[in-house]
């Protein structure tokens, strides 16, 4: 698999462009997500979450998503139903993005740090914390 896909990969289970199908499933995550109980997942809590998902990807451990890591956790998206329509363009622009440091590799610290454009913008006061309306409206987007 080529880097353009590893990285498309990456985007998709960072973005939010795989989200769970019922609100069941939905209030489950957000749950486990917020860690201080207050009904609100702040930025720090999405970054938790999103390190704990590296952890899922990265099968052996050396702290980088390979090609067979990336194509087993799209092969899993796919099956699961859960791949949305995005782009191209805007799958390699978020993980050009996530790349902090141009090397070409999406690390843990750069996985775990990013915060997808979709969830900052929906944070509509800037207060790095989604509000149970402000998740309500970015799920209706």
């Amino acid at each position: 698999m080529n880097r353009k896909l590893l990285a498309c990969v990456m985007v998709v289970l960072a973005t939010g462009s795989a989200c769970a199908a019922d609100g069941q499933k939905a209030r489950q995550a957000f749950r486990q997500m917020d860690q201080n109980g207050d009904r609100a997942l702040q930025f720090t809590e999405i970054q938790a979450a999103r390190a704990a998902l590296f952890d899922r990807l990265d099968a052996n451990r050396n702290g980088v998503v390979d090609n067979s890591e990336a194509q087993d956790a799209l092969q899993r998206v796919r099956e699961g139903g859960r791949l949305q329509m995005v782009t191209a363009e805007g799958l390699e622009t978020q993980a050009r993005r996530m790349d902090a440091n141009g090397d070409g590799r999406i690390t843990r610290a750069e996985f775990a740090q990013f915060i997808p454009d979709r969830l900052l913008r929906a944070d509509n006061n800037g207060d790095r914390a989604l509000s149970l309306a402000e998740l309500k409206a970015l799920r209706q987007r």
